[in-house]
């Protein structure tokens, strides 16, 4: 119980705010949970030119921190088979804006789960990538995290089903469709129908996790149209510290954007009510300079349910870089209420 309030406290995730959900309704076998957060901070620094070169400014801002609300529902068909579906919405917490109060389905999608055959779902859900290979490092709230993470050919139109574990193994495979129905040919485009697949493997065992997967990434869904390759573990020396280790590749293409070769190490230390995270990437690309980026976050549990942090991250990218005046490190710092 201990391990999961303090990856409550870190996590930028979805997690955070399951262990806190409220059940609204629970009989026979049909569940209906609520759950959330409201976060709030003060941000500034980061980068003073786009890549574009242009002059940005880079003060300071009050700032929603990605708050959300999300209902998930489950039913037992049988002892081994669950239906069950999520619901979960964005929102601006820190402006009054009465057209746009929620800006963002963030997930939405329904499914099937068996103890003994594993679980298929469809709609709009994190990429599996995502849940099964990238997550070690997905311990901040807003920047920081330079491996590919939750929209990564998902977030919509996509199915894909895991196995249960298997002497710690659990595959995953999911499809993301990019369709064309309904539009003109001058709306069509160049790539025309598209299927972007993912897979691969993550084996747990005791204080061990490690991930491997590969992505199809395609250009309509934001990629250079190569596959891209991760393979990203943790290992928790003890109760208090957790390690990570990652490596993530893609191939250069000359249709968007380029190649390049990451490499991650990080580690998150409890004691008490606080956690300490920090990172450190390395980044060679086929086009562009190489990077070296960091991320460091400190976090306090106020309760079960408040917390407060600061977060930094210098993303040292040199397309933001300008002659004698470099990025500056972006940070943040504010307070959370899970429920």
């Amino acid at each position: 119980m201990k391990k999961v309030m303090l990856a409550a406290a870190v996590s930028g995730s979805f997690w955070g705010s399951v262990a806190h959900a409220t059940t609204l309704y629970n009989q026979d076998g049909t569940q209906l949970d609520v759950y959330g957060r409201i976060a709030m901070g003060v941000a500034g620094g980061g980068p003073e030119f786009d890549s574009a070169g242009n002059a940005v400014n880079d003060g300071v801002e009050f700032v929603d921190i990605y708050s959300r609300l999300g209902f998930r529902m489950s039913h037992e068909v049988t002892s081994d088979l669950t239906a069950f579906g999520r619901l979960e919405w964005r929102f601006k917490g820190n402006e009054d804006d009465a057209n746009n109060g929620f800006d963002e389905t963030r997930q939405s999608y329904i499914g099937l789960a068996s103890k003994r055959y594993g679980t298929f779902q469809a709609g709009n859900f994190d990429s599996f990538y995502a849940q099964f290979v990238s997550l070690p490092f997905d311990v901040y709230l807003d920047r920081g995290l330079l491996f590919n993470s939750s929209g990564i050919q998902s977030r919509g139109d996509s199915i894909g089903y895991y196995t249960p574990a298997l002497n710690g193994f659990t595959t995953f495979v999911q499809f993301k469709h990019y369709s064309e129905r309904g539009l003109t040919v001058d709306e069509q485009s160049r790539e025309g129908e598209v299927v972007a697949t993912q897979g691969g493997v993550r084996y747990q065992h005791g204080s061990l996790k490690v991930g491997l997967g590969a992505v199809e990434n395609v250009v309509r869904g934001g990629g250079n149209g190569e596959m891209l390759y991760g393979l990203i573990g943790s290992y928790d020396i003890s109760d208090q510290l957790s390690t990570r280790l990652g490596l993530e590749t893609q191939a250069d293409s000359d249709l968007y954007g380029g190649g390049f070769d990451t490499a991650g190490v990080g580690a998150t230390y409890t004691v008490g009510p606080w956690a300490f995270v920090a990172d450190y990437y390395n980044v060679e690309r086929d086009k562009g300079e190489e990077s070296n980026a960091w991320a460091a976050g400190a976090y306090y549990k106020v309760s079960d349910a408040f917390d407060v942090f600061v977060e930094l991250a210098d993303s040292d990218a040199p397309s933001i870089r300008n002659q004698s005046l470099p990025n500056r490190t972006y940070w943040l710092t504010g307070a959370r209420y899970l429920f």
